[in-house]
């Protein structure tokens, strides 16, 4: 919650209720990255879904579930965009040879460009 002042506040009751929820679903994520194979998937497991559905979670409790899609869709949204970032990435260093902190820093345009081009394109 925001105070009057703009400053982020919240109680020590909400931030229990974060830490256990978040903790219980980065625990069943790490469990599904340990029966997964191969165990490069097991990254995949194991930030990116937990945060995103405690997030999700903790918006439908304090905002609605209006306001908890609105975040579901824009989290699909940089989604897409990161993998087309991701792709685009991989082709220029396999393809050009290029170093991987000037690849991927000089793509990261892309990534928000995509990311608003769909906002755009769906909001009309």
């Amino acid at each position: 919650m925001i105070s009057a002042g703009g400053v982020l506040s919240s109680t020590a009751g909400e931030l229990i209720a974060r830490f256990v929820v978040g903790g219980a679903i980065v625990s069943f994520f790490a469990v599904m990255a340990e029966v997964c194979r191969p165990k490069s998937f097991a990254g995949l497991f194991g930030a990116a879904p937990s945060v995103a559905l405690t997030t999700l979670g903790i918006a439908i409790v304090q905002h609605g579930k209006d306001y908890a899609a609105v975040e579901s869709r824009s989290m699909v949204y940089g989604a897409i965009a990161f993998f087309l970032y991701a792709a685009v990435a991989s082709w220029i260093l396999m393809r050009h040879k290029a170093r991987a902190l000037t690849a991927t820093a000089g793509l990261l345009p892309l990534w928000l460009g995509a990311s608003l081009a769909l906002l755009f394109l769906t909001s009309r």
